[in-house]
This record gives C-alpha cells, structure tokens and sequence, in this order.
C-alpha cells in the first residue's frame, strides 16, 4: 500500500488537516462501511444465540492482542482505556493504608479511578522535567507500601515516552500502563506488563467507544465490578464462577458493529504506519520550532506534538478549525497538540504552522 492509498482511505483528509487522533482518528470509508454493514443485524432478530456468539465472542480479542502481541484470552474488551483502568484498580482491593505511584501528566481517566480506590496516591513530576529523568523520578516515589505503579506510555500532555520496560525491571509491584497514546502509534509489546489498557477510537482509527484491557494474570486481579459476561454460572446469593482468561473483566455487550469497525480499521493499517508516523512527528516538531513557536515535546518522542501558547487556546483551535486545520488544546495547561500519524502529509505540516503564523 502506498502513502497515497492508505490516506485516500479517510474521506476526512480531502479537506481537512486532520492532526487530532489523540482525542480521536480519523475513520477509513471501510470502517464506516463495515460499521454499517453489521449494523443490520439490529433489525433482527435481536439477541438470538447466533447473534450473542458474533458479538460477544467476536474475533476482536484476537486482534487487540496482536497488536500488543500477547495472548487472545488475556484481552478483555472495553469501551475506552478509561473503562480498563477502572477494572484494574476497582479489582485490586486497595486501601488507605496502600500507596500508588503515578505522574502529574496522567489523563484524568486514570487520575480518577485511582483517587476513588482510597489508596495514597504519590505523585512524580515528569511533566516539566526532561524526558530522561522520567524514569529516576518515578522509581523515587516507590515505597514500602507501594502496590501499584500506574503511568501512561505516551504522556498525552506532551508526547513524552515514559520507559515503561525499565520501569518494570526497576519496581517490583504491578504494573499499570494507560496505552491511550501508543497502541496504533508506536510498536508495543504488552507482555511484560501486569496490565495495558488499549484505546480503540484513537490511533487504531476504529469507532467510539472501543478498547481492550490486556491482564498478564488474571486469576490474580479480583473482578471488582462483575457484570453479567463475568460469569459462567451463579447461584442465588450472587455467589459465581468466573469466565476463563481476561473476558471475565468485560464490563457489557460491545455492539456489532463496534467490533466490525474496530476490526476492519485495523486491518487497513500499513506495515510502515508507524515509521511513518515518527517521521512525521519529528517533522511537525522541526516545523513549528523552526517558526519560532514554544514547543514543549522534545525529540524523538510519541507522535504528539505540544506547544505552549500565549493566547486563548480555545479560541486558537476554534479559529484553525475555521481554516480546516483540526487540534485540540489541552484544558488548564496553555497548551496546544497536534498528533500525527501514518496519515499525515507535509501539507497537513504546513497548513498547521501557516495557520498558527496567522493567528499571531
């Protein structure tokens, strides 16, 4: 497949410098055609067996998986990355007198469930901090009492790449990794990890809401919010016996047509998506530095690139939008982010900076 191929897939770029897959991707033709296509089923008959066995026990664990390369059955489908840090931390039965270990640049979907666990939470400050000393300022919030270390791959402020491999060789308790920012982006390889959370809508390009949650060892994780797909059997007081693998954490019915977009929009990626990418990221941040604007990512990061700006950055997105030029800001930190992907082109590159250049 040719670059050429791969963008004419998203009808979205005809027009627009679409630079926003952080939030969320732009949707191949095929996506929305297959989403469509199994969108009929709808109309019946609803909820008969061949109906529940195509949608809950689709080949969409299998898929996940091979993007993280690891085993089928230790997937558990999601709505979101958020939904799968939820499972995690509600299933690990921590306490007041426990200690979690996270960073200021974490997404409030992991922020959130890990405030509610009741746990101290110890907080290492990357986000300023050179990208190097990540790893040395999150090892230094490890402590006796520390039951989990819960970090994001790609710092979604930023771009940063936290080393998430040696952090698993420098602590000894579990691992929580938020992939919202790598998984699609970047190669990964979840094995070594206790837990990996995988956003659907965001760099795999599928539909909203999907995901998956990766369990290393799920016997060991209690299911802390049972739902109806957790279980093989049960009896009166609730008492039950828990599906085999990681599909006991799924959490509802994952729509048909859910399965069959996330699925097609995978398999419509390049072999050189992510090359590509990290070209293009290193790119837009050469740009922008090179017109003088504070870019805060630093080098060969993720594939999102974060500027600081002086102005109203609502306004600043809400004014390039009316230029068909897509990024988002980021609520309280006077930034600005683009996210690039296989998808994009120098034109987007160079849209992106006129478009700044012009609201100065």
């Amino acid at each position: 497949m040719t670059f050429e191929e791969a963008r004419a897939a998203f009808p979205v770029l005809e027009r627009y410098a679409y630079l926003n897959a952080g939030s969320v991707g732009p949707l191949a033709q095929a996506t929305y055609d297959a989403m469509v296509k199994a969108g009929k089923t709808e109309l019946g008959p609803r909820g008969s067996y061949d109906s529940f066995e195509r949608t809950v026990e689709a080949r969409l664990r299998t898929v996940i998986a091979g993007e993280i390369a690891v085993e089928p059955d230790r997937i558990a489908l999601m709505s979101s990355t958020s939904e799968g840090c939820r499972v995690v931390l509600a299933g690990l039965g921590l306490g007041s007198d426990d200690e979690i270990v996270t960073t200021d640049a974490e997404h409030f979907g992991m922020l959130g469930p890990v405030h509610a666990t009741g746990a101290r939470v110890r907080v290492a400050a990357v986000r300023n901090r050179p990208a190097a000393e990540a790893l040395d300022a999150i090892v230094a919030e490890v402590g006796p009492r520390t039951r989990l270390v819960a970090v994001s791959h790609v710092l979604w402020v930023n771009g940063h790449v936290i080393p998430v491999k040696d952090l698993t060789e420098a602590v000894s308790v579990p691992l929580l990794v938020d992939g919202a920012q790598s998984v699609g982006a970047m190669p990964v390889g979840a094995e070594p990890y206790d837990f990996y959370t995988v956003s659907g809508q965001k760099w795999l390009c599928g539909p909203t809401p999907t995901g998956g949650l990766y369990v290393r060892d799920p016997e060991r994780l209690r299911i802390g919010s049972p739902s109806y797909f957790s279980q093989t059997s049960y009896e009166p007081d609730g008492a039950f016996a828990p599906r085999a693998g990681a599909a006991r954490f799924e959490q509802g019915w994952i729509p048909a047509e859910f399965i069959a977009g996330l699925a097609t929009a995978i398999s419509l990626a390049p072999e050189w998506r992510f090359e590509r990418a990290r070209e293009m990221a290193d790119l837009c941040r050469e740009r922008l530095v090179e017109a003088g604007f504070d870019v805060v990512t630093e080098p060969g990061q993720g594939t999102l690139v974060s500027l600081q700006w002086p102005g109203d950055t609502k306004e600043a997105v809400k004014r390039l939008y009316e230029e068909d030029v897509v990024i988002r800001d980021l609520p309280g930190t006077n930034l600005l982010r683009a996210s690039c992907g296989y998808w994009t082109s120098e034109e987007d590159i160079a849209r992106l900076v006129d478009g700044l250049q012009g609201l100065d």
